[in-house]
């Protein structure tokens, strides 16, 4: 494996680790009249190859605007990163890892289980990721804003972007 290989691969690790226990990402796509819309998606798998995966319903206007511009930004967000991936989406017909991914949340935002022919997958292909993690606990955080401040050093934090 050559060093660039284990460096991309390193750096695809730590998204995946950053995003591993934001469940809620906010998906941004394109609507008809060519203006970015963003709405609130359970995440429900992320296969760093760079594979996420999403449940929602086929005659959702935004599920019906990938067929126009299939280019997503699917944002994530907690108190100490960021990670934001561009990619390809498209809608997925797969009962099978649909009844795998389904669960009571799920269940409380969409009608008929997986059963329902309008309950499909919405799988993202991700071209890059972009990702910014602050180091430390909070203290270590609000340390590290404060000599940013008073020397006018940059604050640390490890951002990247990651070819996927």
């Amino acid at each position: 494996m050559s060093e660039q290989t284990s460096s991309r691969d390193e750096a695809a690790a730590k998204v995946a680790d950053l995003v591993k226990d934001i469940r809620v990402a906010m998906l941004t796509s394109t609507d008809a009249q060519g203006r970015l819309v963003s709405r609130p998606m359970a995440t429900q798998d992320v296969d760093w190859d760079g594979d996420i995966w999403f449940i929602t319903e086929r005659s959702a206007e935004h599920t019906r605007n990938l067929q126009h511009d299939p280019r997503v930004n699917v944002g994530y967000s907690s108190s100490s990163s960021w990670v934001s991936v561009a990619g390809t989406a498209e809608v997925v017909d797969d009962a099978d890892r649909l009844r795998e991914y389904w669960n009571t949340f799920t269940d409380a935002w969409l009608e008929g289980g997986p059963e329902n022919p309008d309950n499909v997958l919405v799988h993202v292909s991700a071209d890059t990721a972009e990702y910014w993690d602050s180091p430390g606990s909070k203290v270590t955080q609000v340390v590290n804003l404060v000599k940013a401040k008073v020397t006018g050093e940059r604050f640390e934090g490890d951002n990247r972007v990651v070819d996927l």
